[in-house]
């Protein structure tokens, strides 16, 4: 297990999400033109990909460690020790990733 992965961890350590909400630690993704130009998030609409954290008691699609998709707009976003989080819905996660890599 490398380090980021257990500072990862350690940041849901403490936290524990109410009903069927789902924290999630995700990155922005910074996409590149083939001009090289970077596309700001804000411009783009697509679905974001994270990894699940911490999940309520009424959750059941979902486990610590699944890696998800999810709406842009989807869910509460906070930072967190410069870690980028969100707590959202079960209902908002799109899919889960079956060979996540």
């Amino acid at each position: 297990m490398s380090t980021s992965t257990k500072e990862k961890k350690d940041l849901a350590k403490g936290f524990q999400p109410l009903g069927e909400r789902v924290f999630v630690t995700y990155t922005e993704e910074m996409e590149r033109t083939a001009g090289g130009i970077y596309v700001p998030d804000t411009a783009k609409e697509k679905p974001q990909r994270g990894i699940v954290q911490a999940v309520g008691k009424k959750v059941e699609n979902v486990k610590v460690g699944d890696h998800v998709l999810f709406d842009k707009y989807a869910g509460t976003k906070l930072r967190i020790d410069d870690e980028e989080c969100l707590i959202l819905k079960e209902e908002d996660i799109l899919g889960v990733f079956t060979n996540a890599s």
